[in-house]
């Protein structure tokens, strides 16, 4: 592990306010709030970004459509990505809105920075509303002239505005991912994006006219164009900590450790992001933590087909840790996965339920009957937990937990075959079972502790509920079931057959 009180920095894609937060949102939260406990229960400080993204067309005409203006629009908005923050657990630090003076007044000053890699010049090409973007005719072509995010045919737009050379950045942006000072996970992501910019990233425009684009910063020096929604959202990493104005802070924290993002916005953090902090003379982010979608019984969510899922309803019906236990092991953290409420349910019935669940109530149960609640002394066998950390490391956290579920099952195990409840009986006629029962429920228990401490990053309610059970010497019963049964989309196994 890295020294003592390292101090680090993890951030998270700021989500657009025109609409309602979603799964993906919730997913991105979550995985940067599993390596901030990680990092702080291993004895480092962490600063922990979130924020919303609260520029461009899409707002403007969201504002309209109910009489507000854009900045009352996104006064309402942005408090449902913020109590989605809070539900998913995430311990930040930091909230940013682009819409703060602190922000505006950053952004402007990177574009003063920027200034030798700025020109302007008549842009004539296709752009994504839905994105907010402009594509390559490469990229056009490749999707046959529709968006696959948006299902909405890209535009032709032709206007004057500033360029961004990003182009000049293209051998030591390349450089920078090949030698791993920007690490890309996983190692597919990176083989695309190299792949994406092998004859050279293209410069990028970075404002619209202001007739064209009306909710936005002002350009610097020129009131008639109006900065790009890209580069001052981009922005918002560096400006929350203090960029830069406030040096000893942004300087202590800068470069992030991790940016999590999802794979439809890689090409803007790998390419268009590590150019504008070449330009500044800023250090890159150390590791893109790139994941994926999740899909609904294989399809993707879709807003016309109405097949989302809501992150409230999963926490108000099941609790949050069965949120984070399925979205952390069963949706895997560098890829696509899948959910049906079936899956789900089966998770929380089968796993939490009855692996762990069962297992933290039985042996607090024989401690309680067999030993007055008494935890004997046993020496501790620790379970290695090598595969576990470097799991962790790797940024593959669906695989560290997997490491937990594989000593709850052998925990299990362990129990059916020794059976202590026959040790028990034997109390009475065998002299040696007494001492025998006591370093076989020591261990369960020891073993139960070190589960809990291993659970901190991704289930912490569960984990705080293990160390309350166990952690003091005598067993402190548990007030209710940790994950009472529920067959809302499942059958009930107990059911009266009709």
């Amino acid at each position: 592990m890295e020294t003592p009180q390292k101090k680090m920095y993890i951030t998270t894609a700021i989500p657009y306010v025109n609409g309602a937060p979603h799964i993906g949102n919730a997913l991105g939260y979550l995985l940067a709030d599993i390596w901030t406990r990680y990092q702080k229960q291993n004895g480092h400080e962490v600063r922990f970004q979130v924020g919303t993204d609260e520029h461009g067309n899409k707002i403007a005409a969201k504002a309209a459509e109910q009489n507000l203006t854009p900045k009352a629009f996104t006064d309402t908005m942005y408090v449902n990505f913020e109590a989605l923050m809070k539900k998913v657990g995430a311990q930040y630090t930091d909230f940013v809105r682009t819409t703060d003076d602190h922000h505006v007044e950053a952004v402007q000053y990177i574009w003063k920075q920027l200034k030798p890699y700025i020109y302007k010049s008549t842009y004539s090409g296709w752009y994504c509303i839905g994105h907010e973007a402009f594509f390559t005719d490469k990229e056009v072509q490749a999707t046959g002239g529709v968006c696959p995010d948006h299902q909405a045919p890209y535009q032709q737009v032709s206007e004057e505005n500033y360029f961004f050379k990003t182009s000049a950045f293209t051998d030591q942006i390349k450089q920078a991912i090949n030698d791993g000072t920007m690490q890309i996970v996983p190692e597919f992501r990176k083989k695309e994006f190299l792949e994406l910019i092998k004859d050279g990233l293209v410069d990028v425009s970075v404002s619209r006219p202001k007739k064209n684009l009306t909710w936005g910063i002002p350009v610097p020096d020129d009131p008639e164009q109006v900065m790009y929604v890209w580069l001052d959202a981009l922005a918002n990493y560096i400006t929350v900590i203090g960029y830069p104005d406030r040096v000893q802070e942004y300087t202590t924290f800068w470069p992030a450790d991790v940016e999590v993002i999802g794979k439809d916005i890689l090409r803007f953090h790998a390419g268009i992001w590590p150019a504008m902090l070449l330009g500044i003379g800023l250090q890159l982010p150390r590791r893109l933590l790139v994941h994926g979608f999740i899909n609904v019984g294989g399809a993707k969510i879709s807003k016309s087909v109405g097949n989302g899922i809501d992150p409230n309803e999963i926490i108000d019906t099941y609790g949050l840790d069965a949120f984070r236990y399925f979205f952390s092991r069963h949706i895997p953290t560098l890829d696509d996965g899948d959910f049906t409420w079936e899956k789900f349910e089966n998770a929380y019935n089968g796993e939490l339920g009855n692996d762990l669940g069962n297992l933290i109530s039985r042996v607090a149960g024989m401690i309680t009957r067999y030993q007055a609640g008494v935890i004997g002394d046993s020496n501790q066998t620790e379970h290695d937990m090598t595969a576990y950390h470097q799991a962790m490391e790797a940024l593959e956290f669906n695989k560290a937990i997997d490491e937990v579920w594989n000593m709850v099952r052998s925990l299990n195990q362990y129990i059916d075959n020794v059976k202590p409840w026959e040790i028990a009986k034997r109390r009475e006629q065998d002299p040696e079972a007494e001492a025998h029962l006591s370093e076989v429920l020591a261990h369960c228990a020891g073993a139960l502790v070190q589960i809990g401490d291993l659970l901190v990053p991704f289930l912490p309610n569960t984990a705080e509920s293990i160390h309350a059970t166990f952690e003091s010497g005598v067993v402190k019963p548990l007030d209710s079931v940790l994950f009472p049964k529920k067959y809302i989309h499942t059958p009930d196994p107990h059911a009266a057959k009709s």
